[in-house]
C-alpha cells in the first residue's frame, strides 16, 4: 500500500479525497478552535464553573483563587490552539501534555474519573495529530 503526501502539485479535490488527510484536517480544525474556545470561557464560565475543576491541592498551591488559576489556564489554552494552527505537530504534542496535567489534576478529585477518562481520549487524539502533522503539515511546506 502507497502512502502518497498531498502536494503542491495535487489537487484540492484529490488532497481532501485522502482518508488519513481528513483526519488531519478534522483534528487540526478541532484542536485550534476547542482549547482557544474554551481557554477564552476560563474568563467568563459560561459553560461550566471552571474552578470546580481545580483539585484543592493545586488551588493551595497557586496563587490566588481557584479563578485566578483559571485565568492562567485559559491563556495557557489559547496559547495552545494557535501553536496547533501555526505547527501542529508541536501543537499537537503541547495539546497532549496539557492534557495529561489536566489527567493527573482530575483523577485527585473523586467523582471526576469519567471526565479524566474522556481527556485520555483526547490526548491520544492529540498525538495522533501530531504523528499526521508530521507527514501532511511538513510536506506542504516542502520539508
Amino acid at each position: 500500500m502507497t502512502t502518497e503526501v498531498p502536494s503542491s502539485g495535487t489537487t484540492g479535490r484529490e488532497a481532501l479525497s485522502d482518508p488519513a488527510y481528513q483526519a488531519f484536517l478534522a483534528l487540526r480544525t478541532v484542536f485550534t478552535v476547542a482549547p482557544i474556545v474554551f481557554g477564552l470561557d476560563k474568563f467568563a464560565n459560561l459553560l461550566t464553573e471552571w474552578p470546580g475543576y481545580l483539585a484543592s491541592w493545586i488551588n493551595d498551591i497557586v496563587p490566588g483563587s481557584g479563578q485566578d488559576a483559571m485565568y492562567a489556564v485559559g491563556v495557557i489554552e489559547v496559547v495552545a490552539g494557535l501553536v496547533v494552527a501555526l505547527a501542529p505537530r508541536y501543537g499537537g504534542l503541547l495539546v497532549a501534555a496539557w492534557l495529561a496535567g489536566i489527567i493527573v489534576n482530575l483523577l485527585t478529585i473523586p467523582g471526576f474519573y469519567d471526565v479524566a477518562l474522556r481527556d485520555f481520549g483526547l490526548l491520544v487524539a492529540a498525538l495522533a495529530l501530531s504523528r499526521l502533522a508530521v507527514k501532511y503539515a511538513l510536506a506542504r511546506h516542502g520539508s
